[in-house]
């Protein structure tokens, strides 16, 4: 046996469990698969049968034995001991048993060491990371708490999320936000990545999916099932609208939402860094759903244009004092509405409306004038036509008179 501690492991091994995660099992497996390995190195063998390492957690001692069957006639050394041998190491062995000879050479320890040394290393590194992969992988799609650590080159926010540190890349954070590293930050687990180190993990502060984790947050209702977010917009930084539909005709979705006194609200947009966010209640009926997600401002009406399974359009007229309103600063409003609502909305006002009216009246009256005029003029080839046709006419009309009456109209004109 070689002696690779001092005093008792199982300390070693709790301060591992304690600060790498890692079950003691996994790491004795680890030295044992570690000093087999070394073993057959100095070997020079590849492939040995019935060979194990076994520790002994007390002494800290770590030794190879190398199994062999008992039988009567040993044919094979390497693999078999006669039942004589085998009583000498313990009486109650009999034929066909198995007897476990330790083989660790003498010139081992500091070969072993070294070989021993890399293994476990490495054991303890892919254990680590596979229970880093394990624990996020479950927690991809869901809020958490961190650490901001610092800012990398790229202006990444690099955030301690316990066991591993965690990415946000610019596109993921909230523009304007100021990331003072030792701060503590919620973020949205993204996505993770395994590499060859530790797992990658991406994480979001811009992502709307942060809303909806604050709201199961601070709102009972919803964590119940008794209030459903339909459907959610954001522009990180600036403006979120949710829609939220109750499942209980007696419980109001937006007043659960806000809170007795807005106190669930305040909370959320605290914790947004006071992000405006415009609670709108969800509706089956398109022309009612337009309307409440383009709060605050008022509408006048709500026409459907389009609506299949391709396009949903709709033109949507407001007043004119609600027009800035309705469309938002830079569009802001309108925009989180149609991402809110899936329609695509069009926003005039009530004077552009008559406009449009009063230009479409005036092109149709000029049109039917424009029409009557053409009708009354009279084409150059059809006139010629009518002057031939009447010419023929004539003609065959003098033919049909008798020449009698012929030659007296012409006496008559002597």
């Amino acid at each position: 046996m070689i002696k690779i501690g001092a005093g008792n492991l199982n300390e070693v091994f709790e301060e591992l469990e304690r600060e790498k995660g890692i079950s003691k099992e996994v790491v004795i497996s680890s030295l044992c698969d570690a000093m087999v390995a070394a073993y057959k190195k100095h070997l020079r063998i590849k492939e040995i049968e019935n060979v194990e390492a076994f520790l002994d957690e007390q002494s800290g001692e770590i030794g190879i034995f190398k199994g062999k069957v008992v039988v009567e006639s040993v044919e094979d050394p390497d693999n078999e001991i006669s039942l004589a041998e085998a009583k000498e190491i313990d009486d109650s062995v009999e034929l066909g048993d198995e007897v476990k000879l330790e083989v660790t050479p003498e010139q081992f320890g500091r070969i072993a060491a070294q070989a021993a040394n890399q293994v476990l290393t490495q054991r303890i590194r892919e254990a680590e990371r596979n229970l880093v992969l394990n624990e996020f992988l479950d927690k991809k799609g869901t809020l958490i708490t961190g650490i901001i650590q610092k800012l990398d080159d790229r202006r990444n926010v690099i955030v301690n999320i316990g066991k591993t540190d965690a990415i946000m890349p610019r596109k993921e954070q909230i523009p304007g936000e100021y990331y003072k590293p030792g701060n503590r930050i919620r973020v949205f687990v993204l996505n993770v990545k395994e590499t060859t180190r530790l797992p990658q993990v991406i994480v979001s502060h811009g992502h709307a999916e942060i809303v909806r984790e604050l709201f199961e947050l601070e709102v009972p209702e919803i964590e119940d099932g008794i209030v459903e977010i339909k459907s959610i917009s954001r522009e990180a930084g600036y403006r979120t609208k949710i829609a939220v539909w109750s499942n209980d005709p007696e419980v109001d979705s937006v007043g659960a939402c806000i809170g007795p006194r807005g106190s669930r609200i305040q909370t959320i947009v605290s914790e947004l860094k006071n992000e405006k966010i415009d609670i709108v209640r969800y509706s089956e009926d398109p022309v009612e759903y337009i309307v409440n997600a383009l709060s605050p401002a008022r509408v006048v009406s709500v026409d459907i244009m389009a609506d299949d399974e391709y396009n949903h359009e709709a033109l949507v007229v407001v007043p004119d004092d609600q027009l800035s309103l309705a469309i938002g600063r830079e569009g802001q409003n309108v925009r989180l509405a149609h991402k809110l609502t899936n329609w695509k909305i069009d926003i005039k006002s009530v004077s552009q409306m008559e406009q449009a009216e009063d230009q479409r009246v005036s092109n149709y009256e000029y049109d039917e004038v424009e029409e009557s005029a053409v009708e009354d003029v009279v084409d150059p080839e059809e006139l010629q036509e009518e002057i031939a046709e009447e010419m023929n006419q004539q003609a065959y009309d003098e033919e049909d008179i008798p020449s009698e009456e012929v030659e007296e109209v012409e006496e008559t004109e002597e």
